[in-house]
């Protein structure tokens, strides 16, 4: 049978590895999503005697299931289906089995067809069976062969199975009464705008400090893309306003205090009486400049030897930043 590896699996729990990159989903609104499709891969040439066997691609599935995509075309009709290697396995050893193997989405009387089939989880084989009854009961669960001699894995694959079943080679092989197939596979790819921008949340702001009745400013922060997001974490133990706002602006609050409530009014990204909060903004690059700002609310007792902490995070582009600048065009 066939050892190796899938090439057209669709693991419908492929989200999952995007996850690797945890912020990867981050600030692509303005970025076209990735599209998919089956796009195709590879194929085969077999020819069958009545009521042979054809053995496909074996497909490891995993606990979400996975779909396949086959295209099959026959001279005369065959019926098509998958089943568990393990089954198949054993019923090599006692070829009468085969007629009760298992099925799963069997496809009968099969001319030309694109086989699918949404697939449990296991290690599945595709198996193709010619429907003409056999006039001679020696071939009767025999296996085809594989007609492209110069693919040497084909060929010692299409060899070692119909040895075990009729001790003869596969490329030698004479056939009483030939049903010729093309069976073409498919790979789920990606098709368009396949290289995305990645993203990492990289720390802009980070401390624990003395806690006092003044402003505190943390500036320095410039947006590298339109729509980047920002997640900012404050825990005190009074209630502080904590905001984003143009560096021009915040830097003047220090000479003039008042200005504040004025410059909050005007302010998207803010948080007012709070202790303990994560929350997230998104900036963009005509923003400009951008500080931090964190003070106690106005008439908060402010604790002796006391300390509040604050983050701000920024979801930088990493990796394939150029597509940021392609799509913006």
């Amino acid at each position: 049978m066939r050892n190796h590896n899938p090439r057209f699996l669709l693991v419908t729990g492929v989200l999952a590895i995007f996850l690797t990159c945890a912020f990867s989903s981050l600030s692509l609104a303005q970025v076209p999503p990735r599209v998919f499709d089956w796009v195709p891969s590879h194929d085969e040439n077999v020819r069958l005697d009545p009521a042979n066997y054809h053995t496909g691609e074996s497909y490891h599935v995993g606990v979400d299931g996975a779909r396949n995509h086959v295209d099959i075309k026959a001279q005369m009709p065959v019926t098509v289906f998958m089943t568990s290697v393990d089954a198949w396995n054993q019923a090599l050893q006692q070829p009468q089995t085969i007629p009760s193997l298992p099925q799963s989405c069997p496809a009968e009387h099969v001319t030309e067809t694109t086989y699918v089939c949404n697939m449990p989880p296991g290690e599945l084989i595709m198996v193709i069976r010619d429907e003409r009854n056999s006039p001679d009961e020696a071939v009767f669960a025999g296996l085809g062969a594989i007609l492209n001699p110069n693919d040497k894995t084909q060929r010692a694959i299409g060899v070692g199975i119909a040895t075990v079943l009729t001790a003869e080679g596969a490329a030698t092989r004479r056939f009483k009464a030939p049903n010729d197939l093309h069976i073409h596979y498919y790979n789920w790819n990606c098709v368009q705008n396949c290289i995305q921008p990645e993203f990492r949340w990289m720390d802009q702001v980070k401390e624990k400090y003395q806690l006092t009745s003044f402003l505190k400013v943390y500036g320095g922060f410039q947006p590298d893309h339109d729509g980047e997001r920002v997640s900012i974490k404050i825990k005190s133990p009074v209630p502080m306003v904590v905001a984003v706002l143009p560096s021009q602006v915040a830097d003047q609050l220090h000479s003039q205090p008042a200005a504040l409530e004025s410059a909050l009014e005007k302010a998207s990204c803010q948080q007012r009486g709070v202790q303990s909060l994560q929350f997230q903004c998104t900036f963009n690059l005509a923003d400009g400049p951008q500080s931090l700002i964190v003070a106690p609310e106005a008439g908060s007792e402010v604790p002796r030897k006391k300390k509040a902490e604050i983050e701000m995070l920024a979801a930088r582009c990493v990796e394939n930043c150029q597509v940021l600048q392609t799509a913006k065009q």
